[in-house]
């Protein structure tokens, strides 16, 4: 690809539930150091997240329970149309470097099937990597799942997901043991305020449709760009072992071409809280020539 400038931008992609504000400490961080940054809002997130008026406060479970969601026909290749046609802007101006946490993983490793000559590489943060099994749901039966926390947060769910489309959870539920268990879960590192400030960027509802699709990445397009993974060794969200299993099967696939393995020691979304780190190692990036 022809590059106007040297320095890259990093397209930040976010996870299920969430939203480009997650990425506001990591963009805050790079600006500082002098890199630019795009962070997307997927369909149906971001200002475009709905909040029905029953899901406020006071709330009102039985009638937010049947609420038809935005996102219940929100796919995987809408979610990959959106970022292939930002990559497609900013790879005017340079390299892109395309970051995926969590979910967001998903999207990423599709754009990569989709457009690898204009990628010039895939930084997944504890996200999913998808290679011998087609999906995150799939993966979730597999017994290096088998620590994470998410399970019990079942009782956060509203209404039916089979018949919503969607998964939907009460992140504005006061119960103190429900709290407790989501901070376990996805920022056991961080303070009970510093906590609760990141579940109040949270939106309720994430698209079945886009957990369940085939997001594998394929070698000879996905597989030829250049990638990193961060592995996050408190997280119990998406645990170590499984991370470890991702990096392992796509190290597999392309053996001539493996990942570059970064650890933190965070939970599943505490590396928020450590800008300083991600940018750090997204710097060695870019001192590596990509």
């Amino acid at each position: 690809m022809s590059t106007h400038h040297d320095s890259p931008t990093f397209v930040l992609v976010h996870g299920s539930c969430s939203s480009s504000f997650m990425w506001a400490p990591v963009q805050r961080e790079l600006a500082l150091r002098g890199h630019r940054s795009f962070a997307v809002d997927l369909p149906g997130h971001g200002f475009d997240a709905q909040y029905p008026v029953a899901y406020q406060a006071p709330q009102d479970l039985e009638a937010w329970a049947t609420e038809p969601s935005t996102l219940a026909t929100v796919t995987l290749q809408h979610n990959v149309d959106m970022v292939v046609d930002v990559v497609r802007r900013v790879a005017q101006y340079g390299p892109v470097v395309l970051v995926g946490a969590s979910l967001g993983g998903t999207t990423v490793t599709q754009v990569g099937n989709a457009i690898p000559e204009l990628v010039d590489r895939l930084v997944y943060i504890s996200a999913w990597s998808c290679v011998q099994r087609s999906s995150p749901v799939e993966y979730m039966q597999e017994p290096e799942f088998a620590d994470s926390l998410i399970a019990p947060l079942y009782a956060l769910n509203v209404g039916d997901p089979a018949e919503l489309g969607v998964g939907r959870a009460n992140y504005r539920t006061a119960d103190p043991a429900l709290l407790a268990a989501i901070k376990a879960a996805v920022m056991a590192d961080a303070t009970d305020e510093q906590f609760r400030a990141f579940l109040n960027i949270l939106q309720p509802d994430e698209s079945l449709a886009v957990m369940s699709a085939d997001a594998r990445g394929q070698a000879d397009t996905w597989g030829t760009i250049a990638r990193t993974y961060i592995r996050l060794t408190s997280d119990r969200t998406l645990p170590v072992a499984m991370q470890d299993r991702l990096i392992a099967e796509a190290d597999a696939l392309t053996p001539d071409n493996p990942y570059d393995v970064h650890t933190l020691d965070t939970s599943h979304t505490g590396f928020v809280l450590r800008p300083a780190d991600v940018v750090g190692i997204l710097e060695q990036l870019i001192a590596e020539n990509l």
